[in-house]
């Protein structure tokens, strides 16, 4: 049965009152013309009950949550492209799993291809995108430009790898990520794939990245020659609304599995750089989550954490490389549709901030903003932290996280301690520790740091009772394919040349 289309969701501008655009179009540009990110016109309420939720698979929560954001896409379209993201590229039926340890619920998001949270939405990314190109008469070659920090640029190769009328090109700070990480994305294969390496950090991938959306000599050019850009970051909502959709199957398996009672609040602690995860998080609260507090944990990079405790955004300090490289970020992209929405949906007073930050790589949000932000915590955990929650866990409860994690778990302690907080807590771990294994080996014992990284594989697998993963197996052997390095200044003609325009 079709779904009727009784309620068109329309999809604005951070920046403008004039842009409006459908779902479709706004996962299709990825990036609105003014700069500004793509938000839909208002959060829409569940349609279910949550205990109604309880009862469903990823798959039919997938869908009851997509169907209120994507509302130009048919029943059919929407349910194929759910179908074709979450199948047997993930290693357990469940698709996102709870764990309980050290006294909280571990919500593990990385049972996908490439095991980290972004094979959640970058699965499902370039269905909806076909979908989309195919609903607006698309006939050129889409080119998806995309700044990863380590685990997006791998999830969105193995997503759009020889995905028809695509090419994806991925630019990742060439000293920013872990070994094996690296050793993912040079290894990816597809014949619409490139990967490269730049001399600088993710900020400045990611600032690249943006030049080029805006360049309009280089849209021309792309024009002529048959392509346009699209983006497979968290800035496109084609990506952020899949993230929704894990909050609230895990409040529904909390419920299923009678560890919290119907109605009850729960916080949630997200570990983030770029705060699109815990931004999904916030929509799944206005969409009807008992969320009481969104605990944002940052890393040494902690601008998140100095901004929510003093309503100051400061981009003007030392980057920190860390063992939780996916969040050494000093320009939080999505925090844009937060202040948006802090400021009553005003998009000039939104677009004056991001001004101020791209001009003097700070703002500054007014009392009533800030006073608007009590829904939110922030902590941060720094290199040591973060070595004694693996350890510490690890002793306790014999389970083993990833440095991301571990930035979240030990955040959550200190928000509990501090506020006396002691609602039921859901930690998100974003990625296995098999992606970091000299960091988290190190972290439970001096005696691993003489291993080699793939030896080190086999003793996690040993210690953690885990089976390694696919995706770290597949990458003993494989062979380096990509191996373009580049100054940071020096990407678009990276591009230009990939595509001989």
């Amino acid at each position: 049965m079709e779904r009727k289309e009784n309620m068109n969701l329309m999809y604005k501008s951070t920046r403008s009152a004039t842009i409006q655009v459908t779902a479709s179009e706004a996962i299709l540009k990825g990036l609105s013309p003014d700069g500004g990110l793509f938000v839909p016109e208002q959060i829409p309420k569940l349609d279910l009950s949550l205990s109604e939720i309880a009862k469903m698979s990823y798959q039919e929560t997938a869908y009851e949550v997509m169907k209120l954001f994507f509302t130009d896409f048919t029943e059919a379209e929407l349910k194929d492209c759910i179908h074709k993201a979450y199948d047997s590229k993930f290693d357990t039926e469940e698709i996102a799993v709870i764990k309980k340890a050290d006294d909280a619920y571990f919500l593990e998001l990385f049972h996908g291809a490439t095991v980290a949270f972004k094979d959640m939405a970058l699965s499902i990314l370039p269905h909806l995108l076909s979908v989309s190109a195919k609903k607006n008469q698309i006939n050129k070659e889409i080119v998806i430009l995309t700044a990863t920090s380590g685990d997006t640029g791998k999830a969105a190769l193995a997503g759009f790898a020889d995905v028809e009328n695509t090419k994806i090109i991925v630019f990742y700070p060439k000293n920013g990520v872990s070994p094996i990480q690296e050793k993912q994305m040079v290894t990816q294969k597809g014949n619409n794939t490139y990967v490269v390496g730049i001399e600088g950090n993710f900020d400045d991938a990611q600032q690249g990245v943006k030049v080029m959306f805006h360049n309009k000599e280089l849209a021309e050019k792309m024009d002529k020659a048959g392509y346009q850009f699209s983006s497979a970051n968290s800035i496109n909502i084609g990506r952020l609304i899949p993230q929704v959709v894990y909050y609230i199957y895990a409040y529904s398996r909390l419920l299923k599995k009678f560890e919290i009672s119907r109605n009850e609040e729960i916080n949630i602690t997200v570990p983030t750089g770029n705060f699109g995860n815990i931004l999904a998080a916030y929509y799944a609260k206005q969409m009807g989550v008992p969320i009481k507090r969104l605990v944002c944990a940052s890393n040494e990079n902690k601008v998140l954490y100095d901004f929510f405790r003093t309503g100051i955004y400061d981009k003007n300090r030392e980057f920190i490389l860390t063992s939780s490289p996916s969040m050494d970020i000093l320009v939080s992209s999505n925090l844009e549709r937060l202040i948006y929405q802090l400021t009553g949906e005003d998009p000039i007073q939104t677009a004056a901030f991001m001004e101020s930050l791209a001009t003097d790589g700070t703002y500054t949000i007014t009392e009533e903003m800030q006073a608007k932000l009590s829904d939110f915590a922030g902590g941060f955990a720094d290199e040591q932290k973060v070595a004694k929650t693996i350890r510490r866990i690890y002793e306790l409860d014999g389970y083993i996280i990833d440095p991301h994690t571990a930035v979240a778990a030990s955040v959550s302690h200190t928000y509990q301690s501090a506020s006396g907080d002691q609602v039921k807590m859901l930690i998100i771990s974003t990625a296995s520790p098999f992606k970091f294994t000299r960091s988290v080996m190190n972290a439970i014992s001096p005696k691993y740091d003489s291993m080699t990284d793939l030896t080190l594989i086999d003793e996690l697998s040993g210690l953690s009772g885990v089976k390694v993963p696919q995706a770290i197996e597949d990458i003993r052997s494989a062979k380096v394919l990509h191996t373009t390095i580049c100054a940071k200044d020096k990407m678009q003609e990276i591009v230009e040349e990939i595509l001989k325009i």
